[in-house]
């Protein structure tokens, strides 16, 4: 089973200093600037994305949040009109 991923090319300017440093951080690691960089932008995406897309309750809310959710109340007039509709 073969799976071809698509990739597109990102650019990006820096300053001398910072290209310098990315240099030397990649040797040390014997990687490529790209894969470098590419690496630790995913870990830092995915962090925000999680951060922005993750809602935490502490238990006291969860457990009242699921007993209001469990109190759902008789359809109305206007439910049951909607449901009906083909």
């Amino acid at each position: 089973m073969s799976t071809t991923l698509e990739t597109a090319r990102i650019n990006l300017r820096a300053i001398t200093e910072i290209k310098a440093f990315i240099a030397r951080a990649t040797a040390l690691m014997g990687t490529t600037a790209s894969s470098f960089m590419l690496q630790n932008v995913h870990d830092a995406v995915r962090k925000v994305v999680t951060e922005h897309e993750t809602l935490r309750l502490s238990q006291s809310v969860f457990q009242a949040f699921i007993r209001i959710s469990e109190q759902s109340p008789a359809p109305n007039a206007a439910l049951q009109s909607l449901m009906a509709r083909r």
